[in-house]
């Protein structure tokens, strides 16, 4: 699914409507260059189910923890990653309780993460961005047309 998100309120309301619509659990890959909307992305799924206080890209941490409907919500990014393996120091054997992943350059922990239920590929589009929704499992699949269903009302 192709979007056009000519606006930070464009970029905000699918971040409401991922949020609305999303699996439990559910893995996001947040992928694109560096500027592309991701963390943005991932602030505004983030506030849609009900973070209200700061919510920091995990440039610098790596990893932020939210709790939210249902359980916790995990945003990482691992841009600062050498390897994959480097993974097991982020202290991520103890998430049972994750509802949501968001994961930003989910390529540099391959392996290490759980299975991508949506890919979302962002792009610098002139003024604004573009967004590529693509499903990588059964549950993606039925998230992508709850999200169809959704933006067509």
């Amino acid at each position: 699914m192709h979007l056009n998100l000519a606006s930070a309120a464009d970029t905000d309301a699918l971040g409401a409507q991922l949020a609305a619509t999303r699996p439990q659990p559910a893995v996001v890959a947040l992928s694109g260059p560096l500027g592309a909307g991701k963390s943005s992305l991932a602030r505004a799924m983030l506030r849609a189910l009900g973070v209200t206080g700061a919510v920091r890209s995990p440039t610098y941490t790596l990893i932020e923890r939210y709790a939210v409907p249902g359980g916790e919500a995990l945003h990482l990014d691992l841009y600062r990653l050498g390897s994959a393996s480097e993974l097991e120091y982020l202290g991520l054997d103890d998430v049972g309780d994750c509802v949501l992943w968001l994961v930003e350059w989910p390529e540099r922990g391959v392996g290490a993460l759980p299975a991508i239920d949506l890919r979302v590929d962002l792009a610098i589009a002139g003024a604004g961005r573009s967004a590529e929704l693509t499903a990588l499992s059964r549950s993606g699949e039925c998230w992508l047309e709850r999200l169809t269903l959704q933006s067509a009302s």
